[in-house]
């Protein structure tokens, strides 16, 4: 099993406090996440953006939550035989968790890399798999994990602080 890990720099201690303490969840969400549903897949990620805006979050945190949601959704629902999305919302931060029932990743560094694509021909038709996706999530969170291996399930996680 591999894991990777990215802290945004300057959010190491309040990754390392929230892991090792979690507050109490305000609000949670879960979605699933069918196997090449693309008519259904980035509802999840929708919603979630919807309620942070109900919660008065600011735009430009709203793009960033809804740009990796999305991205590991469609990633989900293209790659995976499906899985579950959870979305965690706290008084400063959302944590959401994406957990599929493989095949797995085989080479997580690897999949980090820019255009980097397993996708198949079915995704690559309907304008995915461009092999952007997790480095996209990269980007617009503060904290991503990841934990996999080739024939086996996959966990993606990140969080997003409001400030």
């Amino acid at each position: 099993m591999q894991d990777y890990w990215f802290i945004r720099e300057g959010f190491e201690a309040r990754i390392e406090e929230y892991l090792a303490d979690a507050p109490e969840v305000e609000v949670d969400l879960e979605f699933e996440v069918l196997e090449k549903d693309f008519n259904s897949a980035g509802k999840g990620s929708s919603e979630t953006k919807n309620l942070l805006k109900r919660l008065g979050v600011e735009s430009e945190i709203l793009r960033r939550v809804a740009v990796a949601a999305y991205e590991a959704e469609i990633n989900v629902a293209a790659h995976s035989r499906g899985g579950k999305m959870t979305s965690e919302v706290y008084d400063d931060h959302i944590h959401i968790r994406f957990e599929d029932s493989g095949p797995g990743i085989e080479n997580i560094d690897q999949a980090m890399v820019p255009g980097y694509s397993t996708a198949d021909e079915l995704v690559r038709e309907l304008g995915f798999g461009a092999g952007l996706g997790l480095p996209n999530i990269k980007k617009n969170c503060d904290a991503m994990h990841i934990r996999s291996a080739k024939d086996s399930p996959t966990l993606l996680e990140f969080i997003i602080y409001f400030g």
